[in-house]
């Protein structure tokens, strides 16, 4: 089922973001924070002799203490393919869940699909290797934001980048892209020399790979007047063709009153209540 949230021009409306944001804001008080330890700069590919491999292909790791089989959300940060650091989310820190945060080789240094390789040996480290920190590999979720929500959603959608490493996408529990190109990134259009603005959806897009059995998608963006552009309408196309194709576990939330970067907050907790209903 799709769920839409869109109503903008109520003051009750507003209002209601308002209380939401506050209740995000005490969910993170020191009450519901539980102890972790943290591993930084974990290799998460081989060497191969490439300077850039040792330089961008690590990950940090979070652990919750005195826990056995928690889920774990593997994360990718945003900047348009271009930018960006590994950096696990304020929001996800000490709530009692895993988190791995992936750095990957970026533009210009790197074009597609390479940074999408990354993210999906980035995931398949996680499979490999989360029981040896207590974790669960059933219960493994990709998110990220922006570039980050775009690379979630190929590596779920596309089975053949984690096909590589022995992992069938659909082991992945749920897939919570936000605010994620669902069209070609305007990065990987940039390369192929095709303007920002003209949208293009081929194999490196996730519309391009609809499918029925793909794991939960739950899909966040900000408020579509506020967004980049088209990052709403892209997201709602997505949801729109998961449900023709038969997908029966998509979601779609619109955060009424945030932009682009600002809905990552909220967007946050919705993916923790998701974890947490583990599906």
């Amino acid at each position: 089922m799709v769920f839409t949230r869109s109503v903008r021009s109520s003051i009750c409306s507003w209002l209601l973001v308002s209380v939401f944001a506050v209740t995000s804001a005490v969910a993170e008080d020191s009450s519901s924070k539980s102890a972790e330890t943290v591993e930084i700069d974990v290799r998460y590919r081989p060497q191969l002799n490439d300077p850039l491999v040792d330089e961008f292909c690590r990950l940090d790791i979070a652990i919750p203490a005195d826990q056995s089989d928690f889920p774990t959300v593997v994360w990718f940060h945003g900047g348009g393919l271009k930018s960006g650091d590994k950096k696990i989310p304020k929001a996800l820190r000490e709530r009692g869940i895993g988190v791995v945060s992936a750095n990957y080789r970026l533009h210009p240094k790197v074009s597609a699909p390479t940074y999408i390789e990354d993210a999906a040996a980035a995931v398949a480290w996680t499979f490999k290797n989360i029981e040896r920190y207590g974790g669960s590999a059933k219960r493994i979720y990709v998110s990220g934001h922006s570039a980050g929500g775009y690379l979630t959603s190929m590596v779920g959608l596309d089975k053949s980048y984690l096909a590589k490493h022995g992992i069938d996408a659909n082991q992945i529990k749920g897939l919570v892209p936000l605010s994620g190109h669902t069209i070609t990134h305007f990065t990987v259009r940039a390369e192929q020399g095709i303007d920002k603005q003209q949208p293009t959806i081929d194999s490196f897009a996730p519309l391009f790979h609809v499918r029925e059995d793909c794991p939960p998608l739950l899909l966040i963006t900000g408020d579509r007047e506020l967004e980049m552009l088209g990052r709403y309408e892209e997201n709602a196309y997505l949801a729109r063709m998961m449900a023709v194709a038969g997908h029966e576990m998509t979601e779609l939330n619109e955060l009424d009153g945030f932009n682009h970067g600002k809905m990552v907050r909220p967007a946050i907790e919705r993916l923790i209540n998701f974890v947490k209903a583990d599906r």
